[in-house]
This record gives C-alpha cells, structure tokens and sequence, in this order.
C-alpha cells in the first residue's frame, strides 16, 4: 500500500470504510434494543449515526442483512467464549471451579462490553422470520457448547455421571436469568445483583453451579 493511499491522518480509505461499517452496525444493534427491530428504520440509523442513507447501502443491502449479520457475529463471538471452557485432560474439582469461574468472567464482561447485543440475545426482539430463528439457533448452540462441556468433565470423571442435556439446561437458565437481572434488571431495591462486578458474579454463580445452594 503505498503513502498516497493515505489521508492526511494515516487512516486509508479501507479503514475508513471499516471504521464507517462498524458505526452503522453499533447503531444498529443500539437502535433495535431499545426501540424494536420494527420500529426502527434505516432513516434512523443513518440519522443517529451522521451519514447519508446512501451510505448504508452501501454497506448493507437492507435492515434485515444488518441484523442478521449482528446475530451471526454476535454468535460467533459468544461461543467462542463458552468453547474455551472445553477440557483436554483431567483434573481436580478445585481446578474445574477455577476454570468455570475464568468462563463466566470472560462471559460476564464480554456481555457487559456488548451489553446491546445481549439483550437482543437474551430478551430476543419482535423481527423477521430468519431474525428470530437465528436468534433462537444461538441459544441452542450456547447450551449446545455448555452440555460439550459438562459432558467431558464426566467423561475426565471431574464431575458425577448425569444428564448433560439437562445440566447444560439449567446451567443455561442460570447464566441468563443472571445475566438478565444484572445487566438490565428489574431487581428489587435491596437486591445487589446489579452491584456486584463480573469476578463476584461468576464465583457466586460457579459456586451455584458446583456446590448448590449447600455451597
């Protein structure tokens, strides 16, 4: 790439066009989960985001492609978080508990980054056919990504022999209902779910997992 590709600033013009990519698509995810895929229009999203609506087009052929493309890059994003709780080899239950916890940190703070792209994940939007279905295909492949999990910390003998599917079940019902109240609420005025940080969420929510409410 030579100089003259090269604005004034040192940004080239493909990074400008990247740069004014990822603007519409963080509007986007922004504008349909506080107003609603069908309430917000293309007019709105070019507006919040400064530019013509031309230049959406550019980029995206209608409202729908750009969110089907938040749901498919926020689904890749999620699970490649969850898969990295996978274990090769064997372990103690003190080294599955600090794995698990290391999981739901990374969890936690990737939905507090995203928190928009989360509450379109967790509290799913009223869309498109596809919209929906691709919304619904991620949960299963997130629980789908938690059974793999469990199911191999059987198999390593760090955990007793159950049901994977349904201890993938209620660990995915745990990790949403949490992440739900902590992220979004409601709580109660003396709840300090909202209060707590992302390493004190996922010990409380791992030591649930574990150890019950003996734990």
């Amino acid at each position: 790439m030579t100089d003259q590709s090269r604005g004034g600033n040192g940004i080239t013009e493909n990074e400008k066009s990247i740069d004014r990519r990822e603007q519409i698509i963080g509007v986007a995810i922004q504008l349909f989960a506080t107003n609603g895929y069908h309430k917000t229009k293309i007019s709105d999203i070019v507006r919040e985001a400064g530019m013509a609506q031309g230049t959406f087009y550019w980029y995206f052929k209608s409202k729908e492609s750009i969110a089907l493309e938040i749901i498919q890059s926020g689904q890749a994003q999620i699970l490649e978080v969850v898969s990295q709780g996978y274990r090769i080899s064997s372990a103690t239950v003190a080294d599955a508990v600090a794995s698990s916890e290391k999981l739901f940190e990374d969890l936690f703070s990737f939905s507090k980054d995203n928190r928009y792209l989360m509450e379109l994940m967790i509290k799913g939007i009223d869309s498109e056919e596809s919209i929906k279905h691709l919304i619904f295909e991620t949960r299963i492949k997130i629980e789908e990504a938690f059974k793999n999990n469990v199911k191999r910390a059987m198999d390593l003998g760090i955990l007793p022999e159950r049901d994977p599917s349904i201890q993938a079940a209620l660990l995915m019902s745990l990790m949403e209902g949490m992440l739900a109240r902590w992220l979004f609420g409601p709580v109660t005025y003396e709840s300090a779910v909202k209060e707590q940080s992302v390493n004190d969420l996922a010990k409380e929510l791992v030591k649930f997992e574990f150890f019950g409410l003996l734990g």
